[in-house]
């Protein structure tokens, strides 16, 4: 599946993701909350690193990022057309 801009519209929110987009999106959710988790378990030694406002903007920013990554992927939809296969190189 190649990317297309043609598949990316705000009307396709609730028609089903493609596959591959989905672990994207999956993806990114899990790296934004395993940070956000991370400082959350690990906040008083990051204090001693960090500013207390420093450290919400970080857990801010990969909260933020992770949801919405996750939601820009549900803009995706499958192709109209299927693509052919090539049978012929077997």
């Amino acid at each position: 599946m190649n990317f297309n801009m043609k598949n990316f519209n705000i009307k396709n929110y609730w028609k089903p993701t493609p596959k591959k987009w989905r672990k994207i999106g999956d993806a990114i959710l899990l790296v934004g909350m395993t940070i956000t988790g991370g400082v959350l378990m690990q906040f008083e030694l990051m204090k001693e690193i960090y500013t207390t406002k420093e450290i919400k903007i970080i857990m801010s920013s990969a909260m933020v990022l992770g949801l919405l990554g996750k939601f820009l992927t549900n803009f995706f939809k499958k192709d109209d057309k299927p693509t052919p296969k090539n049978d012929d190189k077997l």
